[in-house]
Parts: structure tokens; sequence; C-alpha cells
């Protein structure tokens, strides 16, 4: 449990998942007819399908061994479940209005890459995750609605799971995560403010998407 409970500690802290609006507003990403029409339901789905999507894709990808097969499997459910943009903005602050379009689509693009790679380097053969999500929601007192979800060991009883939790927000692509709360408290996008905020503030927009596809790169040639 440790291990499991480790990996989406560092995960959820790093990714967002992790992110996206349907990056295909400002990055180019083409889905397949079928994928298509899977976005289609989740659009008009309630908050739950999004981060189901998700977690029956990172499902799936525990029983591939090899990372670009996993990213296949994982990048169509990030950008189906989160809003990037928004969690951009929020990590950032008011100097991500300030960007020029060009900017901006290569920072989403760059924290698209690091996203997918994040989930495909850690969710791999090996991690035995299992996911829970329930079917209500709360008022989120901010907007929104807050999603309760866990994650646990095959092997590990519901009561070691990891309560992890997803502030879903309706926008015109439908439900998208907007925000993760590890153990129902510890913002990610708390806990990546900083660090984006500093290297932002050294390199602009072109430093912090040069940043993420540094550490995407670490994560794909594991």
């Amino acid at each position: 449990m440790c291990m499991i409970r480790c990996l989406m500690t560092d995960t959820i802290r790093s990714t967002l998942l992790a992110s996206s609006l349907l990056v295909a507003a400002s990055v180019p990403f083409y889905l397949t007819a079928p994928q298509a029409e899977a976005a289609a339901t989740v659009n008009n789905a309630a908050p739950n399908a999004a981060v189901q999507t998700l977690y029956d894709a990172l499902q799936r990808a525990q029983s591939r061994a090899g990372i670009p097969e996993r990213r296949a499997i994982i990048a169509p459910a990030v950008d189906q479940a989160f809003d990037l943009n928004a969690i951009l903005r929020r990590s950032i602050g008011l100097r991500y209005d300030r960007l020029s379009d060009g900017e901006r689509a290569q920072l989403l693009g760059a924290f698209r890459t690091f996203t997918i790679a994040r989930y495909a380097a850690t969710f791999k053969p090996g991690s035995e995750a299992a996911f829970s999500v329930t079917a209500g929601t709360d008022p989120n007192p901010t907007g929104g609605v807050i999603l309760h979800t866990s994650l646990r060991g095959k092997s590990d009883p519901a009561s070691e799971a990891t309560p992890i939790d997803y502030v879903m927000t309706q926008t015109p692509q439908g439900w998208r995560i907007t925000d993760v709360l590890l153990d129902g408290h510890i913002s990610q996008v708390g806990a990546q403010r900083s660090d984006f905020k500093t290297i932002f503030g050294q390199g602009g927009a072109r430093g912090l998407a040069q940043s993420l596809t540094t550490k995407a790169d670490n994560f794909l040639h594991e």
C-alpha cells in the first residue's frame, strides 16, 4: 500500500491529472471516431463520468508494458477529464492572462504532455492500483462540486484506501477537473503553485514549458 500511496501522492502533486479543456482548442489533438463518441457522451454526463473515464484508462494502462501504448490509452482520457487551462491559470496567477495565444498554446501543450507522461510512468505493470468513484457529489464552496474517489492496492482492504477528491467545474465541453484534493484537503493546484510561479517568474511561459517538457522526457525514458 505504501508504494501505491507514495506513487499517487507524487503524481497528484506534480500533474494535473491531472489536466484538459479538450486541449484541441489550443493544441491539435485528433480523436478517432470511437474516442469522439466517448467524448460526446462524457460532455453530457454527470460529473463522475469524466473521472471514471480517467480511472478506466489508468486501470487498462497498468496491463501494458510499453510507455507508448500506455500514453495512447491515457491521452484521450486526460483530454476528456481535465481543464488544464483553468488549472494553469490558477497555478500561475494573473500573469497567465497576459500571455499571448502562442505562449498559452506552448504552455498548454507542454503541460498536457507532462500530465500524460506522468500518469504513463506511474500506472504501469506492477502498480496494482484499484480505483473507486462515488455516485454523488458535494457542493464546492468556491464553485462547482466535489467528487469523492479513492485509491488502494488491489490486495488491500477498502479501509486502507487513500481518499482523492476532485473539484469538478461545468465547462462548455462538459464537467472537467479543475483541482485534485489528496486526502480530501491537499490541493494539487496549491501544491504546485509555488514551483510554477518561481519557474515562470525566472523564465516566463517558455521557461515553464521547457521545464515541463524536460520532466515529461524523464518520465518517458524510464
